[in-house]
């Protein structure tokens, strides 16, 4: 089975470009997808409460703006949050590959480079995108986030620049969507 990665920072355009794939035949695993899943498990929850404590919980519930305004502050915060996170998100994506019946899948993950998931594929596909088409994006599909917190997010992540230089190949995605 051929083991496929498609990354890209926030905005560029991963999800529309996965769709394609699926259209070839491809079935694609969404890794932020699984993940938002694993902060169900009470086991995960408690794990973010002992690290990051009370203040990314309202209402005793894990509140992912609050979260995401803890990770994407600090570098550290967001490695502890990848090292208990990613291992659980590998081990759902396996079982899933397992599954298909396919002699190819894909993982669609912005992370897939920073969190040197890279050698468990065969090729890493880079979807690429400029700043504003980026921000304009994720704009449209969260109202509520300011652009500033839109550009910390982007500027979280490793740089367009080098996930297109670590790249098997690169699928660039300006036009509007």
């Amino acid at each position: 089975m051929r083991k496929y990665a498609l990354t890209g920072g926030i905005g560029t355009g991963k999800t529309f470009i996965s769709k394609e794939f699926i259209k070839k035949g491809i079935p694609v695993f969404y890794a932020d997808e699984e993940a938002k899943k694993l902060y169900a498990r009470e086991e995960v929850v408690e794990q973010l409460r002992q690290l990051f404590g009370d203040q990314i919980f309202t209402d005793n519930r894990l509140d992912f703006k609050k979260l995401g305004a803890v990770i994407f502050s600090n570098p550290a915060n967001q490695q502890q949050l990848e090292t208990l996170i990613h291992p659980l998100v590998m081990a759902e994506f396996e079982q899933w590959a397992a599954e298909q019946g396919t002699e190819e899948v894909m993982m669609e993950s912005a992370i897939i480079f920073e969190a040197h998931l890279e050698k468990y594929f065969d090729k890493v596909f880079v979807v690429n995108a400029s700043v504003p088409v980026r921000v304009a994006r994720v704009k449209r599909r969260n109202p509520d986030w300011t652009e500033e917190e839109i550009l910390a997010r982007i500027n979280a992540q490793m740089s367009q620049e080098e996930k297109c230089r670590l790249a098997d190949e690169i699928i660039e995605h300006e036009e509007d969507i």
